[in-house]
Order: structure tokens, then sequence, then C-alpha cells
């Protein structure tokens, strides 16, 4: 993608990933940034540092959390704001941001010890706002050589976030992928009324369709 073409097709994606890019990489070397854009549930859970709840989403553990996560924003974001439009697009991730994390507060409340940081949650928003216009688009999982449907692929998602939350399986915020997926299916259903039996309807179509 051009990028005058991208600047003019999604000017909010554009920004949030040179941004994201830039706070994450100026963090990388300084022990400032991190100590106060990191997400403390145990501050957020008594008033302070609430501004955490979205700055914690521009900064990373390493150059791979980073990559993983910018390399998933640039497939997704992209052709989801040409698609829902600017302003809905920056308030679904702004959002997501913060309703991803707060389950993570209220869980974590109590634990001093306790830290999160990266756009997982916002990213996953927008995966699952894109799997509501493009539910039959072909998706990949590392372990699956081959395109599967991006609503099955969701819903194998949904399944693993859960299972792993519950188990905490390794150094990874479960919770906020998966309620990031959550806030962004609610969100896009609110900004885009029609997208709900739009997505059903396309769904139903295709079962059926394996019928004949």
């Amino acid at each position: 993608m051009e990028l005058s073409q991208a600047l003019h097709d999604a000017p909010v994606a554009c920004v949030l990933f040179a941004v994201t890019i830039a706070v994450s990489l100026i963090a990388f070397s300084s022990d400032w940034v991190y100590e106060n854009f990191i997400l403390h549930p145990y501050n957020v859970s008594k008033g302070k540092q609430l501004y955490t709840l979205i700055t914690s989403g521009f900064i990373h553990a390493d150059y791979m959390h980073l990559f993983f996560n910018m390399f998933t924003f640039y497939f997704f974001a992209f052709p989801l704001e040409k698609t829902i439009g600017h302003w809905q697009f920056g308030l679904l991730y702004g959002l997501s941001l913060i309703l991803s994390d707060l389950p993570s507060v209220a869980k974590h409340k109590d634990d001093y010890g306790y830290r999160s940081l990266g756009a997982s949650g916002a990213i996953s928003a927008v995966i699952f706002s894109y799997i509501m216009f493009y539910p039959l688009n072909g998706m990949y999982l590392m372990m699956i050589p081959i395109a599967i449907p991006a609503v099955v692929f969701g819903v194998l998602y949904l399944i693993y976030c859960s299972y792993a939350s519950k188990r905490q399986l390794g150094n990874i915020n479960h919770d906020a992928h998966l309620f990031g997926a959550i806030s962004g299916i609610m969100i896009t259903i609110i900004l885009i009324p029609g997208i709900l039996p739009e997505f059903i309807h396309t769904i139903t179509e295709k079962v059926q369709s394996f019928g004949h």
C-alpha cells in the first residue's frame, strides 16, 4: 500500500501505527516511559494513573511483541478503517484499549506486582470488527497451513483465550485479548446497526450453499 493512498484511506490507522512504533521504540531505552505508561491495576483500582488504560497500549515488552502486534494491525486496521469510517475506527480502537483492560484491573486490583502492556486488546477488537464485515475471508493460524474462514478463526480464538485465561498460560494477558475481541464485536454492532443481520445472513447463506 502506497503511503499517500494509506493516508487517504486510513489516516487514523496511519497515526496509531506510527505513534505506537515510535513510543515503543522510545520505551525500549527509557525506564521512565515504561514506569509511567504501563498499566498497574493496583494503582488504577485506587483511582491513580487512570491514563495508563490508554498509554499501556502504546508500549511493548520487546521487539518481537511490537512486530507481531504491528504486523497484525497493518493487515486488519487499514482495511477496517476504510470500511467503517475514520472517526468510527478511532472510537472503536480507543474504547477497546480501555474496555479490554478493565477486567484485568478488576482481577488484579490487589496484586501489587502485576503489570500489563501492549496493544493486543485493541488489536483483538480490530480483528473481530473485521470478522463481522468479512466473516468468510481466509485467515491463517500458525499451526494450520491453509486459510480458514474468518468466523471459524474467531470462534477458535475466543475458545483459546477463554481456556488460556482460566489457566493463566504464559506471561500473556489473555483477558485483554478476550475482552478486546468482545469489545470489538459490541462496538461494531452499536456503530453499524445493520452489521449483525448482514453477518448472520452471510453465514446462513454460506451454510445453506453446502446443502445444494
